[in-house]
């Protein structure tokens, strides 16, 4: 009998090991990241939850030979039943480097998956509510939608003058807009597209903007790791059959009261001169 197969790019993150939890009795489980010793540690904490058929690759998802190979693996080993795609989940400091690892990254794999998709077959993107803070008329929503044009990545930074937080929102967004796009090739095949946007995970260092935002968040604090995994779970199941080139907001109502906190934040940092 034919195994099903869930890949999961970034599987050293905490919302990656979070959903392999949640799924890994259900098939043969994929990690891909670029660290192998984060992948170890990620692969040990399975292993004491009682999650054995685990398979560990590195690879560099801006390479189209190293994704092919890892679209080659997943082929061996059963059918594709789940592509979760969380790699460039961490914010780098470099813009282009973040375009990069975020944009082209995920085309590369939607790219190399296609042609393992089948109508039991369900991927979900890792976008981010940061995306929803990006006005959405400017010039670059055309740029956005090239996808894999050739100067994609120094055309956006042009954008983004260089501004890592910038880059970062408008690399979601371009997730999103991808997402849309690509549904309708994923449908042809009977497959599902979709992405979620996490709102504010608890990090070290919040600074006080952060708390500003959690002050005008409905829910009123941070979205955990094992939440996300659940919305992602019921993504990947059967129970969201005809739901595909959405974004599913994780978000604890922050985007939904986003007006009301741009005015509160902006008359924070005025009481400050």
């Amino acid at each position: 009998m034919t195994k099903d197969v869930y890949v999961i790019t970034g599987g050293s993150e905490q919302v990656a090991v979070a959903v392999a939890k949640q799924i890994g009795a259900r098939g043969t489980l994929v990690l891909v990241d670029s660290c192998e010793k984060c992948l170890e540690l990620a692969r040990q904490q399975l292993l004491q939850a009682d999650i054995t058929d685990i398979h560990c690759e590195t690879a560099d998802l801006t390479s189209t030979q190293a994704v092919g190979k890892l679209a080659e693996k997943a082929s061996e080993l059963g059918a594709l039943r789940g592509l979760v795609h969380m790699a460039g989940m961490s914010n780098a400091n470099d813009s282009k480097r973040m375009m990069a690892d975020k944009v082209v990254g995920m085309n590369h794999v939607l790219e190399a998956f296609l042609p393992l998709a089948n109508e039991s077959t369900s991927a979900v993107m890792m976008s981010s509510m940061t995306a929803y803070m990006v006005p959405q008329n400017g010039q670059y929503m055309e740029v956005l939608k090239q996808q894999l044009s050739a100067n994609l990545v120094e055309t956006l930074d042009q954008f983004t003058q260089g501004d890592a937080g910038a880059a970062n929102s408008m690399a979601k967004l371009a997730i999103q807009l991808i997402v849309e796009d690509q549904a309708w090739i994923w449908g042809q095949k009977g497959a599902r597209l979709n992405s979620v946007s996490p709102g504010m995970m608890s990090l070290p260092g919040d600074t006080g903007d952060i708390q500003t935002m959690l002050d005008h968040t409905p829910l009123r604090r941070t979205v955990e790791p094992e939440e996300i995994a659940s919305a992602i779970e019921f993504l990947l199941s059967d129970s969201a059959s005809y739901i595909t080139g959405i974004d599913l907001r994780i978000d604890g109502g922050t985007i939904a009261n986003y007006p009301r906190m741009k005015a509160a934040m902006s008359q924070e940092k005025m009481k400050r001169f």
